[in-house]
């Protein structure tokens, strides 16, 4: 076992990454090397679908595969051992059929079948023993003395994006929103990772065109969930809990929160949001739903204290999971790419036994005095009073913007983000999305200009409505983003983060300030290059990174 895609990883003075009997996430070291598997068969897969798509030749269900099999490789989602035996066979038929469809439409041409190794000729041995046996050849270090360390971190970085780009390219997937040109990139990448390209240059080439493809699989899902839910709007949640039987839902899927909206209607049961499952109260066609009661607890980091303390059963429908405690394994069902082994896993969206279980345990014996905070504010609402937002900054009542989010996490230096949330001067607005809110959104920031001062825009992925709304104001200044007067100062956590950082920098935006720490997997040389070519900084302090944004601005 070898592993440092996130922000949790091991460090010491020697390295950095998990390489013990159970990485820091809870990963044993059999699944985490099984993973490794499954992704190197995947990139087999990648080098017969690329070279069959130059050929005209594609196969949209072998794409879909790679997005749910990439998903379920990310930190917090599956820890199920006999789940990774079970797609690398999966794999493993998919790369053969890939490779008729590469070989006929090739002969279809007129030409003769490349011989393909590597992952395209992988055997992966039939069972868990034989599997475990063949980790060395999957290992994401494999060849550093061969590729050289700066060649590895950058062959890491597009692997690390590539699995946030597949995640939220499944979110929008399953709710009917593809993109081929995503699928394209998707098999690009996967064979220059199965090639072993070692040009840095090319390969933060290629780490740029999947910050690109990320951008359209946000887009992908923005337009799925308020193509099925409506554009969200400004809405209070209720953060305190009401008396009556209850479920718990986490994670990200919308999708998965509707189906069980829908199982639970009419039952006499309410619905609890939890982590990055809040924004949903702000979807129109979700918010209807009168048992849809309110948000309970904060970011991933605190389930395992949070879920044994709720009085009902909980779902959690993608990333992040932690070890379920003895005191709610019992109650906790996994959906979608999740996994752990002995809990419950609901593989056909049909919620009904998590409402069962609902009516058969405690639910809340009284109403909490009730609190509340407000969310919603999404790029059609944010847009919709963009008069006042530009009247306000050209009046020098905003003097600037801090978007201030991403992923939360349970490493020391996240008290950051709260400092500088309630630091940042009265005549600033703040916009955040992704579950590093938590950290501060039950704060009272005020208002300004007739808008509140905290903006909360949603999920992580809704980083995508962020940068229409920049890209908007900036056409009305008659600037580039980079000139607005914004600063983004962004915590990471795991792979989808990955993908937003290489977002950014894809499409030209500057100086983003990222924390706790920087990735592992990223050499001096390769952290050069980002701070040389695009800005980018690691956090300081709160009042220090404060002043030099607004110095900057000016």
């Amino acid at each position: 076992m070898f592993c440092y895609q996130c922000e949790q990883t091991y460090r010491s003075d020697e390295g950095a990454g998990c390489a013990g009997a159970k990485g820091m996430c809870g990963k044993d070291a059999t699944t985490a090397d099984l993973q490794d598997i499954l992704l190197y068969v995947c990139e087999g897969v990648g080098q017969y679908l690329h070279r069959a798509r130059l050929l005209g030749a594609t196969d949209i269900e072998a794409d879909r595969f790679i997005l749910f099999a990439f998903f379920t490789t990310l930190t917090n989602v599956n820890f199920n051992a006999a789940k990774f035996v079970e797609l690398i066979q999966q794999a493993s038929q998919i790369r053969d059929r890939a490779k008729a469809l590469y070989e006929d439409a090739a002969r279809a041409a007129g030409k003769s079948p490349e011989t393909l190794s590597g992952p395209a000729s992988f055997a992966p041995a039939s069972d868990m023993a034989g599997l475990s046996a063949q980790a060395s050849e999957a290992a994401v270090r494999k060849d550093a003395a061969i590729l050289g360390e700066d060649a590895v971190g950058a062959r890491a970085l597009i692997l690390y994006g590539l699995k946030g780009v597949c995640a939220y390219a499944h979110h929008a997937r399953v709710l009917g929103e593809e993109r081929d040109a995503i699928y394209a990139t998707v098999e690009h990448a996967l064979d220059m990772l199965a090639r072993e390209e070692r040009d840095v240059a090319t390969l933060l080439d290629e780490a740029l065109a999947l910050g690109r493809a990320n951008f359209l699989a946000m887009e992908a899902l923005d337009a799925a969930n308020t193509g099925a839910f409506g554009a969200p709007t400004p809405t209070n949640v209720r953060v305190t809990p009401i008396k009556g039987k209850a479920i718990l839902v986490s994670g990200h899927d919308l999708k998965d929160l509707h189906a069980i909206l829908e199982a639970t209607k009419d039952k006499g049961i309410n619905v609890y949001t939890h982590g990055e499952m809040l924004p949903a109260h702000s979807y129109p066609k979700l918010k209807a739903y009168p048992h849809l009661a309110g948000n309970y607890g904060g970011a991933w980091q605190e389930q395992q204290k949070e879920f044994a303390e709720f009085p009902g059963p909980i779902v959690m429908t993608s990333n992040c999971l932690i070890e379920p405690q003895p005191r709610y394994r019992g109650r906790i069902f996994t959906a979608g790419p999740v996994g752990w082994a002995g809990v419950r896993h609901i593989a056909d969206e049909n919620f009904a036994i998590v409402a069962q279980a609902a009516q058969a345990l405690p639910g809340f014996t009284e109403d909490a005095p009730e609190k509340t905070i407000t969310i919603g504010f999404g790029r059609e609402a944010v847009l919709g009073v963009a008069d006042k937002v530009i009247d306000a900054v050209k009046s020098g009542a905003i003097r600037h913007f801090f978007l201030v989010g991403g992923c939360d996490g349970a490493a020391p230096g996240r008290n950051y983000y709260t400092d500088f949330a309630d630091e940042a001067p009265k005549d600033t607005v703040i916009l955040t999305l992704g579950c590093g809110k938590y950290r501060f959104n039950k704060h009272d920031f005020g208002t300004i200009g007739g808008l509140p001062r905290l903006l909360d825009m949603g999920q992580c992925n809704d980083a995508y409505s962020a940068l229409v709304v920049a890209t908007k104001l900036a056409e009305a200044f008659g600037v580039g983003v980079n000139e607005l007067p914004l600063s983004l100062i962004v915590s990471w956590f795991e792979q989808k983060a990955a993908a937003v950082l290489l977002t950014l920098l894809a499409l030209g935006v500057r100086n983003v300030r990222i924390g706790p720490t920087l990735p592992a997997f990223l050499t001096p040389a390769l952290v050069d290059v980002l701070v040389q070519k695009f800005g980018v900084q690691p956090i300081g302090d709160a009042k220090s990174d404060i002043a030099a944004s607004l110095a900057r601005a000016a």
